[in-house]
């Protein structure tokens, strides 16, 4: 056989086995119950409590929820008071979980003393860094944000410092321990060049590469460590978009998002948007840089927000 032949012979095999390797994949994830079974006290075992960032409303909210009525204890850390009572008092009717309430805004700096004196001397089994803001709720391409010097200082100290001041505080206690869980949720768009939103994409890179040393790091002092990646869901911060086939309300996409604990460093969170990941990252760079898929991405979601 020519050099030639052998060198496509091999490239169409690897081509296949990867394909194979996404298609086998994909059909674990129809069934996690199946594949990425959880004992019932997987939770539980890793600890008393979990502490959620942005606590008081969509994702964080459901977390919360989600986690108490799996048996453990929550703190919630938020910027509005209010907002947190309200959820905590939810949360201790319809269970039998304590819920700590820390009022906090995430886009300032000198918040984190207070944090880790209220969380002190916790078991803390499972820290779910999930707040995150975007500079602006429509896209638009940098140089147009309205106040864009503040705009920075606070999406880096929200979506970036926070999870790193976060994991400093909780994962000593983890690491001496010996067992934790730390989630940190991302974003579907960080897989991709996403211009008009590429302050927001950046900073959710970020937190994947960060989620992805840091699992390096510590896997062997028994942390699992992921990274969750949505596209769609309805939340305050995406305008609360009608649910449809890619967009999950809250309390759906945590459901969904829990059982691929064990799936890896990194999931989407559901295999809907597992597929539409794939789909997304086949497109040619060039396309998603074109002026004219801005154009159509922008109206896309002004359309979805303004319904």
């Amino acid at each position: 056989m020519a050099l030639g032949e052998l060198i496509f012979t091999l490239l169409g095999f690897c081509v296949i086995l990867f394909c194979g390797v996404r298609l086998a994949h994909l059909l674990m994830m129809l069934s996690p119950k199946v594949w990425y079974p959880l004992p019932e006290n997987f939770f539980t075992s890793k600890g008393k409590w979990a502490v959620i960032t942005g606590g008081s409303d969509g994702i964080g909210k459901a977390y919360a929820q989600e986690l108490a009525r799996r048996g453990l204890n929550v703190v919630i850390i938020s910027r509005t008071k209010e907002k947190l009572d309200g959820v905590a008092r939810e949360i201790e009717l319809k269970t039998e979980a304590k819920v700590r309430a820390i009022a906090a805004d995430f886009t300032k700096d000198d918040i984190y003393r207070d944090i880790e004196e209220n969380i002190e001397g916790l078991d803390i089994g499972l820290l779910v860094n999930n707040v995150g803001i975007l500079p602006t709720q429509l896209p638009c391409i940098l140089l147009e944000t309205a106040n864009l010097e503040e705009k920075i200082n606070q999406v880096i100290n929200c979506n970036v410092k926070t999870m790193v001041k976060m994991c400093h505080i909780v994962l000593p206690g983890m690491v001496e321990r010996g067992r934790g869980i730390v989630l940190n949720v991302s974003s579907g768009i960080a897989k991709i060049p996403c211009p008009t939103y590429a302050l927001y994409a950046a900073s959710k890179a970020f937190v994947e590469r960060f989620s992805q040393g840091l699992l390096a790091e510590y896997r062997s002092s028994g942390i699992l460590i992921q990274s969750v990646s949505p596209f769609g869901v309805s939340t305050t911060m995406t305008g609360h978009p009608k649910p449809d086939l890619i967009t999950f309300t809250a309390e759906e996409f945590v459901r969904n998002s829990l059982m691929y604990l064990k799936t890896g460093e990194q999931t989407y969170g559901s295999v809907r948007h597992s597929i539409l990941g794939w789909v997304i990252q086949a497109i040619p760079t060039w396309v998603l840089r074109s002026e004219a898929f801005h154009q159509h991405f922008q109206e896309y979601v002004k359309r979805r927000v303004c319904s």
